[in-house]
């Protein structure tokens, strides 16, 4: 029986993750929603619009451990599309949300979108991965990019779609473009269908595939295949969830007010694109640093994109104008980075065989840290008017330190002991 292309494995992987990426645009969609969801003459809650992002956040993560877990047991390419269906259901779903309930948009962008995308994450990187052994940082970093690069794909068209909010008579509307309703249903039967195509060719090689020339090392070859409660048992699983718990603060208190923070420090013209931006950095990271990661080691990654991210927090706390763009850029470079090197480092800690639960399992790391850390920054003190306080940036760059200790501290998966 001939093996598939394995590079057509990923190429359908990289489909599904772009468009799953849209899930973070929901800065861009905010207020947009809110308006759409105006009664009596009010638009629905900002802080209220704001949590759903909070939402999405723990079901992305519970969608990882969940995908994982039912890759494991069913195949990546069920649970794909699975996970397909529900990104579409969740984003279509939310176009006939009512004005009486904008709860519900909770319901269908944050729980049912939020679990789907979760699901076909975990579900194609553990598949992609088993097919690239000699090259699992650039397999795990092309894949993860195509997620972050949907926000540089994407919301210029959403954009595009969704007009612009006007004020009237001191009352909110929306103006131009198709409108909320028809651009979630736009985006959530396309790429429902697109990623439920691509599912069909995401699958795990034959038992025992290597590719062709490639001979795995004395460390990896003989590697233990940990089942996910071994795992919980080790030093080296909390060394890694810690890690990218204590690595992601400054990026997620940050990311639900990027538009706020450009006007605030002097760029309300480039709002949108600090968006766009963002993707960028995201996208940038996650590929740059797996690939580096692949020559100067997991450990040394991980340490550098603590660094970046600490000293880029510190400068954040006076900078503007374009400082601020640079800033936020490499932020969000460190953030992706790590999306992909840990995902390559928890393989070659625990094995690939029950890959997809036990990185869901690491991954309550980034969901501990979206949760907390956002809440966090808003008990902090901040003077009137400031989108993110001094404090939170302080914070923020300490919390680097601790991740840089933590990873120091893990052992190295490819050394011959």
């Amino acid at each position: 029986m001939k093996t598939k292309n394995r590079y057509l494995i990923l190429a359908a992987g990289m489909t599904v993750q772009l468009c799953a990426g849209i899930i973070y645009g929901w800065s861009v969609f905010r207020d947009f929603v809110a308006v759409h969801l105006t009664k009596d003459g009010l638009p629905w809650d900002s802080d209220a619009a704001k949590l759903t992002s909070s939402i999405m956040l723990s079901m992305f993560v519970l969608g990882i451990i969940f995908g994982g877990k039912a890759q494991d047991k069913f195949g990546p390419k069920k649970v794909t599309l699975a996970g397909s269906i529900l990104i579409g259901a969740g984003m279509a779903l939310t176009a006939i949300v009512p004005p009486a309930a904008p709860w519900l948009v909770y319901v269908t962008y944050g729980i049912a979108a939020g679990l789907g995308v979760g699901t076909v994450y975990m579900a194609t990187i553990a598949a992609v991965q088993k097919w690239f052994p000699d090259r699992r940082g650039f397999a795990s970093g092309m894949i993860v990019c195509a997620f972050g690069f949907s926000l540089v794909v994407f919301m210029p068209i959403a954009g595009a779609m969704l007009g612009s909010v006007v004020e009237i008579n001191n009352v909110k509307a929306l103006s131009g473009g198709i409108g909320v309703p028809a651009t979630f249903l736009v985006f959530g039967i396309g790429f429902g269908v697109i990623c439920a195509v691509s599912s069909l060719f995401v699958e795990n090689p034959p038992q025992g595939y290597l590719p062709e020339g490639y001979s795995p090392p004395q460390a990896v070859s003989s590697k233990r295949q940990y089942k996910p409660l071994e795992m919980l048992k080790t030093k080296q699983y909390y060394l890694l969830a810690g890690g990218l718990l204590f690595t992601l603060p400054s990026y997620f208190v940050l990311n639900p007010s990027f538009k706020q923070l450009a006007i605030e420090r002097g760029l309300p013209e480039v709002a949108l694109l600090l968006v766009m931006l963002t993707g960028i950095g995201s996208a940038s990271g996650r590929l740059i640093v797996s690939w580096v990661s692949d020559k100067i080691g997991r450990k040394t990654a991980m340490v550098s994109i603590a660094v970046i991210t600490l000293v880029s927090s510190l400068i954040m706390i006076p900078a503007t104008g374009i400082i601020v763009l640079i800033c936020i850029m490499l932020i969000s470079f460190a953030f992706g980075g790590a999306a992909s090197v840990y995902s390559a480092m928890t393989a070659e800690s625990f094995g690939t065989k029950y890959g997809g639960v036990n990185f869901g399992l690491v991954m309550l790391g980034f969901g501990v840290s979206a949760l907390v850390f956002q809440y966090i920054s808003t008990l902090l003190p901040k003077e009137a008017g400031e989108v993110v306080g001094i404090s939170s940036f302080i914070v923020a760059a300490a919390t680097c330190v601790i991740a840089i200790v933590l990873v120091l501290l893990m052992d190295d998966p490819n050394k011959v002991k």
